[in-house]
């Protein structure tokens, strides 16, 4: 692999961070160290030719200044020659063994950018959402790994090469381009989380490139860039949306709050304003828009109609608006902004609507069967930030998952707090009743996620439940599977209720009926030791037998329809087991599906998949002969076994043999 480092008057840091990658535990023999120094005057250059002499894997390349770090980054892509490139700061440094799990993770899920984690070191500021666990596989739409788009990952080259990457020259955001880019044509990304790869660190001196190069001119550039890209590889639409909502916030509003009023009104008005305005015209779609904070909202209303005057008085005072409060009307929640409802603005009042980006706090505390019944109680906290105490009107809400089924709501009573000390105004209890919840009737199965209708001042807020506590080693404790009493009353098997929480917290509840005991089991399926090309299939009926149609052959079936049977054998003096052997040298090439058949048609008993069932192979005719082979396909233990015959093709067998 290959580690790209650009410098440019990098000492002290500089000995360190090319240190750290002489020292990975990935070997020396597996890295190539490319250090382009940038046209240094602080011995820079001076300090990587010796460490190049004493790293035969170091190369370096000495170039005048770009004035940036996008250049002598292409310099060192135009050299890489390793599977993947890495790109590391010369500020910065790497954990011993941040590339070897970064490479295995890749690797491991065939994914093509791999983030590692990033460490603060003295404040500087670095992501930390998506590294809340590891992802072996994953994508933009699924983590939060588009909120980093610094380039400091680990990227397949053949993706950079494919796509024809490289870095814009700019000063700031040139890497934001690249890393989009990267990421929306990447087949899968991956997350180490759960060591500290990258170490992230500001200066001594101060002049890292994103506090030199912060103000908008050193901007502008990239962020259009930013828009451009994704444009260019997403269709529009809610996926298009999700993506550029990002840009708008980070790219768009906020420098435009924090730098356009550093700017002369006239360099404002005429140079940077006109950009802004034709990225929110061009780029802020109504999807965009609608998931946009309030804050957010009024920049860009401003923006697209054209009112440069507002836009300034909106800007200039941001943090001082920011901290307003709010106004409840008709059951929405309202940012108390200066121009909210004044007549001589007539902003639109969705500009300042924040009633779904309150913060709801909120604990499932207790959680427990009560008596021998089925009857579930729940009991916790929740408000709504800034909106007094919880009203008699809140509700729990069972939600389906995965099917279709009508909400189920469970009024709750309020004023109630299960632990002493805590708010009682925020505490609720609810009685769950298994046996009638569903308007009278039992719970149905499946499985249902429960939610909170959190409900102050006429405001209506849906959340998940979840639990935040946990035990001393950090796991999170549900009550026990409990059978219900309605499930005889069903006439149906017995049916089990399970609680639990999901990996995030979340509490969802697991209904089922019981699994009964099947009519025989499969207890065995080998390779005939002593007759080569002999599936020996050995059983057992069980106490359900009487009940069930008596299985009678092993029957293999291929898909074209052709069948195959064998008898089975049961052990004498009316033993319950039985025994059947299919020769599979006489089945034709193809894909032959093993049941054991019934007396009922209907009623055929799959052969269960083992797990560690190997191939066989034979020579149909002499021992010169053409091979065949027979295998299991990989399937469910709960689905039928497969089994493919073919033929062996000598050529692609010796290859898979050299790798």
């Amino acid at each position: 692999m290959s580690v790209i480092i650009p410098a440019y008057n990098a000492m002290p840091e500089l000995t360190k961070c090319v240190t750290s990658v002489m020292e990975q535990t990935l070997g020396p023999d597996k890295i190539e160290i490319i250090a382009v120094d940038d046209g240094s005057t602080d011995g820079t250059g001076s300090e990587l030719d010796r460490l190049a002499r004493t790293c035969s894997g170091l190369r370096v390349v000495h170039r005048p200044n770009s004035g940036g770090a996008g250049v002598p980054r292409n310099t060192g892509l135009d050299l890489a020659g390793g599977d993947y490139v890495f790109f590391l700061d010369s500020d910065d440094y790497l954990g011993p063994d941040a590339l070897r799990r970064m490479v295995a993770m890749a690797d491991e899920n065939r994914t093509d950018v791999v983030l590692g984690k990033m460490v603060s070191v003295g404040g500087r500021a670095v992501p930390t959402a998506v590294f809340s666990h590891n992802q072996p596989r994953t994508d933009l739409f699924s983590s939060h790994a588009y909120r980093t788009l610094g380039c400091w990952k680990l990227f397949r080259r053949s993706l950079i090469e494919r796509l024809e990457l490289r870095f814009p020259p700019y000063r700031n955001c040139e890497d934001k381009p690249f890393t989009a880019a990267a990421y929306l044509n990447a087949d899968g990304i991956s997350v180490v989380a759960d060591y500290d790869c990258y170490y992230s660190r500001n200066r001594q001196n101060g002049n890292n490139l994103t506090l030199t190069a912060a103000d908008l001119a050193h901007r502008m550039d990239g962020t259009r860039l930013c828009f451009e890209t994704v444009a260019r590889y997403l269709d529009p639409g809610p996926r298009q949306d999700r993506i550029m909502r990002r840009h708008v916030e980070w790219e768009l509003c906020g420098p435009l709050r924090a730098l356009l009023p550093r700017e002369s009104e006239e360099r404002a008005r005429e140079h940077f304003y006109p950009q802004f305005r034709d990225w929110a015209r061009t780029y802020v779609t109504d999807g965009v828009f609608q998931l946009i904070a309030p804050q957010d909202r009024l920049i860009v209303h401003l923006l697209r109609a054209d009112r440069f005057e507002d836009l300034m008085t909106v800007a200039r005072n941001a943090k001082a608006d920011a901290e307003r409060g709010h106004v409840v009307d008709k059951g929405r929640v309202y940012w108390a902004h200066p121009f909210f409802r004044d007549p001589g603005k007539a902003v639109p009042d969705v500009c300042f609507d924040t009633t779904d980006r309150l913060p709801v706090h909120h604990e499932l505390a207790e959680a427990a069967w009560t008596g021998d019944g089925d009857v579930l109680r729940l009991g916790g906290h929740a408000r709504i930030e800034s909106l007094g105490p919880l009203q008699s009107t809140t509700q729990l809400i069972l939600r389906p998952s995965g099917f279709r089924h009508p909400d189920i709501r469970v009024p709750v009573t309020v004023g109630t707090a299960p632990h002493h000390g805590d708010d009682a105004a925020a505490g609720f209890t609810v009685d769950v009743d298994l046996s009638t919840v569903d308007a009278g009737a039992p719970l149905g199965g499946g499985q249902w996620d429960l939610h909170l209708d959190v409900r102050a001042q006429g405001v209506s807020r849906t959340v998940r439940l979840r639990q935040t506590r946990t035990d001393t080693d950090g796991r999170r404790t549900a009550p026990p599977e409990r059978e219900l009493a309605t499930g005889s009353r069903r006439g149906h098997e017995p049916t089990t209720a399970r609680p639990f929480f999901t990996p995030q917290g979340n509490f969802s509840l697991d209904v089922r009926q019981s699994e009964a005991e099947p009519a025989c089991l499969v207890t065995g399926i080998a390779w005939d030791t002593f007759a080569p090309a002999t599936l020996v299939v050995s059983g057992r009926l069980t106490g359900e037998a009487a009940r069930h149609p008596e299985p009678v052959a092993l029957r293999a079936e291929e898909d074209a329809g052709s069948v195959r049977e064998v008898p089975l054998l049961y052990a004498p003096h009316g033993s319950r087991t039985f025994t059947a052997r299919m020769p599979v040298r006489n089945l034709r090439p193809g894909r032959w599906t093993l049941t054991l058949r019934t007396d009922d048609p209907k009623s055929p008993v799959p052969v269960p998949t083992p797990k560690a069932l190997s191939g066989t192979r034979w020579y149909r005719a002499a021992r010169l002969g053409r091979p065949y082979y027979a295998k299991p396909l990989a399937g469910s233990p709960k689905r039928a076994l497969v089994l493919r015959v073919a033929p062996v093709r000598p050529v692609a067998a010796l290859r898979r043999r050299l790798g």
